[in-house]
């Protein structure tokens, strides 16, 4: 069974952080094993690119606030709990919005992803809301957990403002065993089956006169 530790009320979070940041200073700490996850969705295989793009803007996805940072966040019931000395290598938040990147860049529809400063090169906005990213022990804390991602999705128009599309993905992937390392592989699982399905349809969502 994987160890646990509950969550801790703000204030002695806000401590835990600051020790976070020197604990090369703590020798005799345990160290802590550090994960990622990418989301990567299979080859396209040999499908041709589209003749006709359109240039999408993504701005910094929203994220829960509990599974934000490098923790990985568990559900059991009520309550709620980070999987002890074991960490995201970098916030959930950011790896994230990694995966979404490179979803688009491997996907060869007509939705292309443009560079953040490029405004006037995008025909539609994709504004993101993470709003559940954790591991729910429905089953007891002896069990896999099953991986819950859950994303709201909005498309909306520059050049009007008007909203094209607004819809909700999530995916459930039951872990193969209650191992962290297997937990992670649901958590990439789980991203990519969310991804597929939003890059998909946003590939569908022409921006007006398109």
């Amino acid at each position: 069974m994987i160890a646990r530790k509950l969550v801790r009320p703000l204030a002695v979070a806000s401590v835990a952080a600051l020790l976070s940041g020197c604990i090369s200073l703590l020798p005799e700490s345990d160290p802590v094993q550090l994960y990622r996850f990418e989301g990567r969705l299979e080859s396209a295989g040999a499908a041709a690119p589209a003749s006709s793009s359109f240039g999408v803007l993504l701005p910094d996805s929203g994220f829960v606030q509990a599974s934000s940072g490098d923790r990985i966040l568990t559900i059991n019931g009520p309550e709620a709990a980070y999987i002890a000395d074991a960490r995201w290598v970098a916030p959930a938040e950011t790896l994230f919005q990694e995966a979404v990147e490179r979803a688009f860049d491997a996907n060869p529809g007509p939705a292309r992803l443009v560079a953040r400063g490029g405004l006037q090169q995008s025909d539609l906005t994709l504004r993101l809301d993470v709003r559940r990213f954790e591991a729910n022990y429905d089953n007891g804390l002896r069990s896999p957990p099953e991986i819950l991602v859950r994303v709201q999705a909005s498309l909306v128009a520059r050049a009007d403002r008007a909203v094209l599309g607004d819809r909700a993905f999530e995916v459930r992937v039951r872990a193969d065993d209650n191992r962290v390392s297997e937990i992670v592989e649901a958590f990439d699982e789980a991203t990519a089956g969310v991804l597929g399905q939003l890059v998909d349809w946003t590939n569908r969502t022409a921006p007006p006169g398109g």
